[in-house]
């Protein structure tokens, strides 16, 4: 059976144009109107203004004035249509934008300032949002994550970094307050094996540059019963290429050589060298008793619990404690040696 094709989402018209324009005058915002003529009559201090839910403001002697939607130089026109002819003959019109209406949303994530931002009116969307937290660094994955307060089972995810996901975001319902915005932020992961003590991935905070001996000493540090000297950094390009960089610990631990940083996705690895497999093989297979070096087939403990080795030990002996104790009978001989001695020096 054929898959059923996946729906695809039209195109939108996004007046991105829109969003590059100079601010317009909305809902709930301050203004400042100052009316300069030419004589000190047609003069008039700065007065503030709030605009109203549809689009006015309130102005002395002309009453209700349209500046909604309006870019400020556009405000101005009309203030000064209000007053000329009707008022006064001539005036200069000069508004200023005192206090947006803006809107709160919280960013969270990978963003340089995390936390509740202040949106104006034509700033409500994401992209704005994310500039006013101060972008996500290079940390970011540029994923963000936009959940409704009011209607918290839509929920959009979308990559900032693909342009048609980008216009998409544009296109979004503004921004309302208690929206929520989560960025993504790519994991700080750093991989390291062979032989340190606690083998495993590292996950750091988004940012973080750990040296090559931090993170050998957040993995448990190196082992002990070999001695690891060299280790290979492993770093993954851009364009697809693993460059591998051999290290000396021994160089670096004792700042000859730079403790260099290492980034999200390297791979560290101790590797085994010639020493440390002879020093592993000695310390699997080789047991010092007595002074001596004896070579096993079985490790220790398994020695000392099977009789049938015991007997078939050293000398031909019986697996015994005198066996356990004394393999090569060097206490025999001596408590031997001892008894002849008392019965030569004892008194008749």
């Amino acid at each position: 059976p054929v898959a059923p094709a996946q729906p695809v989402m039209p195109a939108v018209a996004v007046p991105v144009d829109r969003y590059l324009t100079p601010y317009r005058v909305g809902t709930g915002d301050v203004l400042s109107v100052t009316l300069t003529g030419a004589d000190q009559a047609a003069s008039f201090l700065p007065i503030q203004v709030r605009v109203d839910r549809e689009g006015h403001v309130d102005l002395p002697t002309v009453g209700r004035v349209l500046v909604g939607d309006k870019e400020l130089q556009e405000v101005e026109e009309a203030i000064k249509h209000a007053f000329v002819p009707a008022v006064l003959k001539d005036v200069a019109v000069h508004v200023a934008l005192m206090e947006p209406q803006t809107t709160n949303v919280v960013v969270l994530g990978a963003v340089s300032n995390p936390g509740i931002v202040r949106l104006r009116r034509t700033e409500r969307n994401l992209l704005f949002a994310l500039a006013t937290a101060g972008g996500a660094p290079d940390t970011g994955a540029g994923r963000a994550t936009l959940k409704r307060i009011r209607t918290p089972d839509e929920q959009v995810t979308l990559d900032l970094t693909d342009p048609a996901e980008l216009e998409a975001a544009l296109a979004l319902a503004p921004l309302e307050n208690g929206d929520i915005i989560s960025v993504e932020a790519n994991p700080n992961t750093i991989y390291v094996g062979g032989l340190v003590n606690q083998p495993r991935p590292q996950i750091f905070p988004p940012g973080a540059q750990p040296t090559v001996l931090q993170v050998i000493a957040a993995s448990g540090g190196l082992r002990t019963d070999v001695t690891p000297t060299e280790a290979t950094l492993i770093h993954h390009q851009p364009d697809g290429r693993d460059v591998h960089v051999k290290l000396d610990l021994l160089r670096i631990t004792t700042a000859k050589d730079p403790n260099i940083a290492l980034a999200a996705g390297d791979i560290l690895w101790v590797p085994d060298t010639v020493l440390t497999r002879v020093q592993d093989w000695v310390n699997k297979n080789i047991y010092i008793r007595a002074g001596a070096s004896v070579n096993y087939n079985v490790s220790g403990i398994e020695f000392l619990n099977r009789r049938g080795q015991q007997s078939g030990g050293i000398g031909g002996r019986g697996g015994g404690l005198q066996d356990q104790l004394d393999p090569y009978g060097f206490l025999l001989r001596n408590s031997a040696i001892q008894a002849i001695q008392s019965q030569v020096t004892a008194p008749p």
